[in-house]
């Protein structure tokens, strides 16, 4: 199935159902920031949103730590045409991950509403590529089987909470709980109830 994410998908799913809305966005940021600068012990200075749509995690990012570096990527078209240059957001497929150039590690990865949406070897090749690229926190919203769901449920994969959960692990990351995940840097120093 081939989904096409252009203006008029972000008008409808964005704009007017406005699911959760700017109040909803600005609390899952401030919780992941809160939750990666914990474990860091220190602000953080650099963000990577894969699967970042119009970038909208980039403005409530920027108003908690104005100095932070932030990159997006997404495969719309329209999005990185639209607002690429001035938001920094570049086109690059989730499976297309490794075509990244070596760079340092991001504190915050974030990949928010996109997993669930993507073909299990597309996921399981971009997910090889977390450890290089985050030695911090991973914010991974996914909506796993028995979820209930309001929104976009065209081409939408319901795979088991224990899946995900796997593949998190296998790529290194250990979750902390409400989306959030430990790189193995990280997840080493932390105590045994600060994990599940």
């Amino acid at each position: 199935m081939n989904k096409v994410y252009d203006r008029r998908y972000f008008d409808t799913w964005y704009r007017q159902r406005d699911l959760g809305g700017p109040a909803a966005l600005n609390r899952k940021v401030a919780l992941a920031v809160a939750l990666a600068e914990y474990h860091l012990g220190r602000p953080i200075k650099s963000v990577l949103d894969v699967g970042c749509g119009e970038g909208a995690w980039r403005a409530p990012l920027l108003k908690l730590r104005p100095r932070l570096r932030y990159m997006g990527l997404d495969n719309s078209d329209y999005a990185i045409e639209r607002f690429g240059p001035r938001r920094n957001l570049h086109w690059l497929p989730f499976g297309d991950l490794a075509a990244l150039p070596p760079a340092p590690p991001v504190d915050l990865l974030v990949c928010s509403d996109v997993m669930h949406y993507l073909e299990e070897d597309e996921l399981l090749r971009g997910l090889r590529e977390f450890p290089r690229l985050c030695h911090g926190v991973a914010f991974l919203e996914v909506f796993a089987e028995g979820d209930e769901i309001v929104g976009d449920l065209k081409g939408m994969f319901r795979r088991p909470a224990a899946w995900y959960r796997k593949a998190f692990a296998r790529a290194g990351f250990r979750a902390a709980g409400t989306h959030c995940y430990l790189s193995d840097a990280l997840a080493v120093r932390a105590t045994r109830l600060e994990l599940p």
